[in-house]
């Protein structure tokens, strides 16, 4: 029975192990309680490699250390002239691990694993490949100085392809020749932190603030800093394409800088953060049209931490010029554990591809609530079995806020029905609580859970069961949903088959209730904290927020407080 182990040692530390067709996965900081497993401002990892989520891999597989027959990881180490620290970070890495997975470790390139963490399990056959994101792998002799930012490939059973490569440029400045970089993940997150102030996660922020600005207050300016090649490649006028965020930018007569974002008006940011918005996804869409040009496929698989960015995904849908685009479950960079797994999987140990999936429930599950996990103010209703799924729509369908916690945990950023809150779509004030309850900028959109034979009926495009792209709300429905609908008349979809384990069943008890076939779904969690895992967890979070409800497996609690915890249609005895 081949077993092949996929690791990532960076932010986002990460495992994933394959085993007789199965995936195991898992991020480190669900046990570190580090969001991106990493101290506050500190861009690596700030243990010792993913060592919890191995071990529960490891165990939940039932599988030896003997037993791994691949052992796969990106690289990201800055390489010198020669290419001799790629041997040593393999050894660096190594000592972290227990034998003899160190001694089985091979390395592979950052951009690869994040693509095949997409591709392999797309079900996809010919298709291109886009990866962007702040900086991959060393590129080495092949390609020149710097890291991977932009990279396109050829992608077909069996074979990949590296067709497009950007690189960075030298320029003549004051202390000498310089390397400019062009990251477009650069450029989104440095712009990020000259409009949204610290205490609020940058990217996120951002991408949600632009839907209340006018891009063309700032459209030349921010349009002029970025530079379209014939040949597909983005070139960025420094320094904005580093991670340089305190060199002033001059736009609009004001220098925008990270440390005075607080003081500009939330107007002018909101005009800032459009025209970022709308200059960075026309630079990915002329690169992803030159990509299809190259490749002749008709299918696009997106990946790296730009993929995170659901209004450019919903963008590159509709203006990419491919029929389809598949976006990685979990396009950041623990998703490289998965792509580096996948990858020794099929190519290393020769086994065929895992099928197409529409859930990334790979982690643990939960475990049970004991009678000292319940909160002081709440009580239990005990083990409801099939009265679960009737009870929890009516409390929801009365206007409570529930925690929801079921089966394996899902792997990735996203929230998608195994550890998530729940709330009727169609009660603003719900929308409104929430951003108090998790302490959000009230601009920040929340995401509707959709069942998908229903999509077309409330949504025009495209949507995918991962959440990583935005639809929009046909226009005589929005007003049924107005907690799921954005200033822009968007939304960022998750769509949910019916045998979805999280929330098909209780999506369509819902339906009958309500005659909506959504639910408004976010992550559960505190700000700035990783989703939770356990069930203990769960309940210290949902007193702590101050939710109404909290399902864990068949378990039901409730919250003694105000008129949402009142029995509604449907409360079980």
């Amino acid at each position: 029975m081949p077993v092949a182990l996929g690791l990532n040692f960076h932010h986002d530390t990460s495992a994933a192990l394959i085993v007789d067709g199965r995936l195991y996965a898992a991020e480190e900081e669900r046990w570190s309680g580090l969001k991106h497993h990493r101290e506050h401002g500190q861009h690596k990892a700030v243990l010792t490699g993913p060592a919890r989520s191995l071990t529960w891999c490891l165990e939940a597989a039932g599988i030896e250390l003997g037993q791994v027959d691949a052992v796969w990881a990106a690289g990201m180490r800055p390489h010198p002239p020669g290419g001799q620290c790629l041997a040593t970070e393999r050894e660096e890495l190594a000592a972290l691990l227990p034998e003899p997975l160190g001694r089985r470790l091979r390395l592979m390139s950052h951009h690869t694993a994040h693509m095949l963490s997409g591709y392999l399990i797309s079900g996809l056959g010919h298709a291109a490949g886009l990866v962007i994101d702040a900086g991959g792998s060393p590129l080495g002799a092949d390609f020149g100085p710097g890291r991977e930012r932009t990279t396109g490939y050829d992608l077909r059973p069996g074979h990949i392809d590296r067709v497009q490569q950007s690189f960075p440029s030298l320029s003549a400045g004051p202390v000498g020749v310089e390397r400019v970089h062009h990251s477009l993940g650069h450029f989104y997150r440095n712009m990020a932190h000259r409009v949204i102030p610290p205490g609020d996660e940058p990217e996120g922020s951002m991408m949600a603030l632009a839907a209340y600005g006018d891009a063309a207050r700032y459209r030349q300016p921010i349009g002029e800093l970025i530079h379209l090649g014939d040949d597909g490649v983005v070139r960025i006028a420094a320094p904005y394409g580093s991670a340089d965020s305190r060199t002033p930018l001059k736009v609009g007569g004001r220098a925008w800088t990270q440390a005075g974002a607080a003081d500009v008006p939330l107007s002018e940011r909101a005009d800032f953060a459009a025209a970022v918005q709308e200059a960075f996804a026309v630079a990915v869409v002329h690169t992803a049209r030159h990509l299809r040009r190259l490749t002749r496929a008709t299918d696009l698989v997106f990946s790296g931490g730009c993929a995170l960015n659901s209004h450019l995904n919903g963008t590159l849908a509709q203006a990419s010029g491919f029929d389809r685009l598949f976006i990685a479950p979990a396009p950041h960079d623990a998703g490289t554990a998965v792509g580096a797994a996948l990858y020794g999987w099929h190519h290393h140990l020769g086994q065929d591809p895992l099928p197409a999936t529409v859930d990334a429930g790979w982690g643990p599950v939960a475990g049970s609530l004991s009678q000292r996990d319940i909160p002081d103010g709440w009580h239990s209703l005990g083990d409801l079995g099939d009265r679960l799924g009737p009870t929890a729509a009516g409390l929801l369908a009365a206007g409570s806020i529930i925690g929801w916690v079921q089966g394996p945990m899902e792997f990735g950023p996203r929230a998608l029905g195994h550890r998530s809150i729940l709330a009727h779509p169609g009660h603003a004030d719900s929308r409104d609580r929430l951003n108090t309850i998790k302490r959000r900028a009230e601009y920040r959109p929340f995401a509707p859970a959709v069942l998908d034979t229903h999509l077309g009926d409330w949504f025009t495009g495209d949507a995918d069961p991962f959440m990583n792209r935005v639809a929009r709300i046909r226009p005589e429905q929005a007003a049924h949903v107005p907690a799921v609908v954005h200033h822009d008349g968007t939304a960022r979809v998750q769509t949910v088959t019916a045998g979805h384990t999280g929330l098909g069943g209780l999506l369509e008890e819902f339906r009958q209730q309500t005659s909506l076939p959504m639910l408004l779904n976010t992550s559960f969690n505190l700000k700035g904290t990783p989703i939770l895992r356990t069930a203990a967890q769960a309940a210290q979070a949902a007193a702590g927020l101050g939710l109404d409800a909290l399902a864990v497996g068949t378990t039901l609690l409730v919250a003694d407080h105000g008129q949402h915890a009142a029995p509604a249609r449907g409360w079980a005895a």
